[in-house]
């Protein structure tokens, strides 16, 4: 999540370094690790259980809750980003239930707490998960505004979602520096190093360390993440193929978003780069959304220093999408991508 676009390019390069003839030996010798495992009993009633949520396999996925002290204005699904999981939300779920907001994070499959941690369970069946994790919450509070909140990947498993052929009811969502940093915005020399690479030894993991990539000014926050056991510390290879397929899935779904969208991105995110939330700010319909640039923003807004000002404006939207947002911050994406991005 933090090292997201390192991932994307340095990461391959070094299993490159050790060369593509050493990997097919590792690979000969049984590196490649087993297979994902098989995906379990289904299908099963699908159900919201004590602190988890039954999937129609079987999979319970780890659930965090911040609710207000009584009935709630609205409800929102958070997914959270790239090797992260659902305690990415803690501070936007405090802040939200303050304002009477109910917010529901979940562990998505592979992440956190969830089954398969490191393991990539694929896009279609992540965002299979989240539509199903709507539909439990539009069950449980009827008549409440459900909304979508997704950072970085989960912003593109949000976009995939609302842009599909049978895209949820919801009143809104919010994508925080969304990832859709795919295949278009790399070169093909790298695309087929990443393929090959997945290949040859999809259980082979790279850590990125040594980048010299800012996800956040929080240095505590970003400490802490490095103790966390939950947060994955080392990609494996067939996950990061997964990763780029997700982003280019989320970038060409982008044009049959119709729900309202607030897009909240920092100035400062070395993650995705601006180029690439050009391209897909060129593609969202411009009368469903509406744009915040932090100019003292990082990749992990909410969690920031300025944080505060990024969660306040997504509240302020959830709780009226047409009023100004407190920040001051909103700008239109002609001031940042003067010229078309190319393709």
């Amino acid at each position: 999540m933090n090292r997201l676009r390192g991932i994307v390019n340095s990461q391959v390069w070094e299993v490159c370094r050790t060369g593509l003839v050493a990997a097919l030996l590792l690979l000969a010798a049984g590196c490649a690790g087993r297979p994902v495992a098989d995906a379990g009993p289904g299908p099963l009633p699908v159900r919201l259980e004590s602190g988890t949520a039954r999937m129609d396999d079987g999979f319970r996925l780890p659930l965090r809750r911040w609710a207000p002290a009584g009935r709630p204005l609205a409800v929102v699904l958070a997914l959270h980003g790239f090797n992260d999981y659902g305690n990415a939300f803690a501070g936007v779920g405090a802040y939200l239930a303050a304002q009477g907001i109910l917010t529901v994070a979940v562990d998505q499959r592979g992440f956190g707490a969830a089954p398969d941690h490191g393991r990539w369970a694929g896009g279609g069946r992540m965002v299979a998960d989240a539509a199903r994790l709507l539909r439990l919450l539009r069950a449980r509070h009827p008549g409440t505004p459900l909304y979508l909140l997704g950072e970085s990947m989960g912003a593109a498993v949000a976009l995939e979602l609302l842009g599909g052929p049978e895209p949820p009811r919801v009143e809104g969502a919010i994508l925080v520096a969304p990832a859709v940093w795919g295949r278009g915005a790399t070169t093909p020399l790298l695309r087929l190093v990443l393929e090959l690479s997945a290949r040859v030894c999809p259980g082979c993991t790279a850590t990125g360390e040594g980048l010299d990539i800012h996800a956040s000014d929080n240095l505590e926050m970003l400490r802490a993440l490095g103790r966390d056991p939950l947060v994955v510390k080392a990609t494996r290879l067939d996950t990061l193929r997964g990763l780029v397929e997700l982003m280019d899935g989320a970038l060409g779904a982008a044009d049959r978003v119709r729900a309202p969208l607030l897009v909240q991105y920092g100035a400062h995110d070395q993650v995705i780069p601006r180029p690439a939330l050009c391209r897909l700010l060129a593609r969202l319909p411009a009368q469903s959304r509406r744009v915040a640039f932090y100019a003292r923003g990082y990749h992990m807004l909410t969690r920031d220093l300025e944080g505060e000002r990024v969660r306040r404006d997504l509240a302020a939207w959830i709780r009226d999408g047409a009023a100004p947002l407190p920040s001051g911050e909103e700008r239109s994406p002609a001031a940042w991508c003067p010229a078309p991005p190319p393709e």
